[in-house]
């Protein structure tokens, strides 16, 4: 099974959130995957990778730890690569956590000031963010991005999410060229 599709099982709305904002918004350059997906011991995978139980136990054999070796390798390789194919032709945006330093700091070391993430996530939970995003999507409205590097990372609580709005059809969007990462 797709990973991204079995992630959305197990992760529920968060993860569903992140996979259909990143497939709506990001516009990578020719040849890049538009978004990828952390794992705790494969470094960054495509949501469309097809898995297999075998494949999914080790995947899930490791802690998500910015200290572990088993982790941290897979990562940081993969971010040089990605870094290397992107050259400096575009952000990367991260859909998920800022207040853990299991995702931030490994790509922050290697996206530096290129690292954004949605203004709007300050102070949310993850099922608010995934709410948050999969209402994005469906009104075709992109969130803001603001730096990871001295982001504010804990705020209040935002107000709680109004009602989705539900369209027929949404418009593509043509938006600056950006690679989304996300968590699992």
């Amino acid at each position: 099974m797709p990973l991204g599709e079995l992630f959305s099982f197990i992760s529920g709305l968060y993860f569903r959130g992140k996979l259909a904002y990143a497939q709506a918004f990001s516009a990578p350059p020719d040849g890049v995957s538009g978004s990828f997906v952390i794992t705790a011991t494969a470094g960054l995978l495509p949501p469309e990778t097809i898995v297999t139980l075998d494949r999914v136990r080790e995947i899930a054999a490791n802690d998500i730890d910015a200290g572990v070796a088993g982790y941290r390798a897979p990562l940081d390789r993969d971010c040089q690569s990605l870094l290397k194919r992107l050259g400096n032709s575009c952000e990367v945006v991260l859909l998920g956590s800022i207040a853990t330093s299991k995702y931030v700091e490994p790509l922050l070391q290697i996206f530096g000031k290129r690292l954004l993430f949605p203004a709007e996530f300050v102070g949310r939970g993850d099922m608010s963010r995934g709410g948050l995003m999969l209402r994005c999507v469906e009104a075709n409205e992109e969130l803001a991005y603001i730096p990871v590097l001295n982001a504010v990372c804990h705020g209040p609580r935002p107000p709680k999410l109004s009602p989705p709005i539900r369209r027929s059809t949404t418009p593509k969007l043509d938006v600056p060229a950006r690679n989304v990462i996300s968590e699992r």
